[in-house]
């Protein structure tokens, strides 16, 4: 989404764009499959960052400005509920912040007046500042916050949602999903992530985007500093004035054929962060079997922990989504249950194939038995389920580990040392659906649109004097 909002945005300004997709489908982290007659949505739990229309100067409402993009294009959906369930403690949040912070207020009262300062913390941060210095999230909320309970379930969804470092969050990016979550809100398209991708792809080919598909990237050649072309799989050379990458910071750099970055210039250390998600199709609603949240965030020891498992699956912890629980005017046409739980990709990227298909099946069974805590067992009315693994998400993202959020370091302003090779992204730093988009739409507009007005106008200062 990254890569299709940079594109759309470029080319609204007359750059001719082309888009290079290895796979048969657009989306990257966010797409949609088909299998056994079902449409099943990859990434979307929710697009956050929802608000209504009319609100100005929210992420989502720039966002759609920037690609000319109407609010009701997207056909969002709110969400009904949620909630972060620990042990014996649960917080409730809707599209209504002041709702959840009263939760926690009352909830955890000796916490009240640090969390109000920290909620104040997060809107006086400007998070789009690119040259900020990354600094510790949990230690800016545990100056503020002294009840590790409450540390814990306010890191839980903003670290399922976002983080791609274990145990702890670079104070932006707490602040980013801390603001998209609980300041926002959650919605969905009835259609899913299909709806969003397809405005955008439309969108794109409206203002003559090039789009191509089972395309790789075979490397990227440099030469004097630059990027001198793009080689595909097949052989064949593109040439570019600017080449932005939304394959990763280590991905990227793999790539490169030539010119390697100073040893110590970027970060090297990869993504540890990976999931395996099933999803369930059922013959009864959701809300018939007593679970009337739109996503749950769990954790069922003393203590948190967003780390890579000794396990396959980390089956302590996890998210529950039934996209069923949106505020839709009709029902969904399928019944869902989706849990998500922390994997360790060399249990799964390194299986043999007479080992992987056994490994999910039973992981799939521990998984749902984690869960009925919090929802009614329904495996007795289970029609049909998938689960995919880090194997997959490495396979169609082709992220190093499965590492769904990248690597741990982020590259704010994009910059490679490569003087017109670009990342936007995962490992820009922009985080979610919204914010990938953003992320696009950012490196364009600094990198690209602004360097071509500062490029014209010096043009324009010559041709007078």
């Amino acid at each position: 989404m990254s890569g299709l909002a940079a594109g759309i945005r470029l080319a609204y300004y007359n750059h001719k764009v082309c888009i290079l997709e290895k796979h048969y489908l657009w989306g990257g982290l966010n797409s949609f499959y088909r299998m056994k007659g079902y449409r099943f949505d990859v990434g979307l739990h929710a697009m956050t960052n929802y608000v209504p229309k009319g609100v100005r100067n929210a992420p989502l409402s720039k966002l759609l400005r920037q690609l000319r993009i109407r609010h009701d294009e997207f056909g969002l959906y709110e969400q009904s509920h949620s909630s972060v369930r620990f042990l014996d403690k649960t917080l409730t949040f809707t599209n209504e912040p002041e709702d959840f912070y009263t939760d926690v207020c009352e909830t955890f009262p000796d916490q009240a007046d640090g969390f109000r300062k920290l909620v104040q913390a997060v809107r006086d941060y400007n998070e789009l500042d690119l040259s900020d210095q990354a600094r510790s999230a949990r230690e800016v909320v545990e100056s503020h916050l002294t009840d590790t309970l409450l540390v814990d379930m306010l890191f839980c969804p903003l670290m399922f949602y976002g983080s791609a470092r274990e145990n702890d969050m670079d104070w932006d990016q707490f602040v980013v999903m801390f603001k998209s979550l609980f300041e926002e809100g959650f919605a969905r398209p009835y259609r899913g992530v299909r709806q969003i991708l397809e405005v955008l792809i439309q969108k794109y080919k409206d203002v003559g985007g090039a789009l191509r598909l089972k395309t790789g990237v075979q490397s990227i050649v440099s030469r004097n500093g630059a990027v001198a072309c793009v080689r595909l799989d097949s052989g064949e050379e593109i040439t570019a004035r600017t080449v932005i990458s939304s394959a990763g910071l280590i991905e990227t750099m793999n790539l490169i054929e030539g010119e390697k970055p100073p040893a110590g210039s970027f970060p090297t250390e990869i993504g540890q962060l990976t999931f395996m998600e099933s999803i369930s199709v059922l013959d009864e609603e959701p809300k018939d079997l007593g679970f009337g949240e739109t996503i749950v965030f769990f954790n069922n020891r003393e203590r948190f922990r967003y780390e890579a498992p000794e396990e396959p699956i980390d089956v302590n912890s996890g998210v529950i989504c039934c996209p069923n629980n949106y505020k839709f005017d009709k029902p969904l046409d399928d019944k869902l249950i989706r849990i998500t739980n922390i994997a360790r990709f060399d249990a799964w990227g390194e299986c043999p194939d007479e080992e992987y298909y056994p490994a999910k099946e039973y992981w799939y069974n521990k998984s749902v038995e984690s869960v009925l805590p919090y929802v009614s067992d329904f495996r007795g009315v289970t029609r049909f389920k998938d689960v995919f693994t880090p194997r997959t998400i490495k396979r169609y993202t082709g992220h190093l580990n499965g590492a769904v959020y990248g690597a741990p370091s982020k590259i704010k302003d994009g910059r490679t040392h490569l003087s017109n090779l670009f990342l936007c992204g995962t490992d820009q730093g922009f985080l979610g659906i919204v914010g990938a988009m953003l992320s696009g739409i950012t490196i364009a507009n600094f990198h690209v649109l602004q360097a071509s007005a500062i490029q014209a106008d010096t043009a324009r200062g010559t041709a007078a004097e």
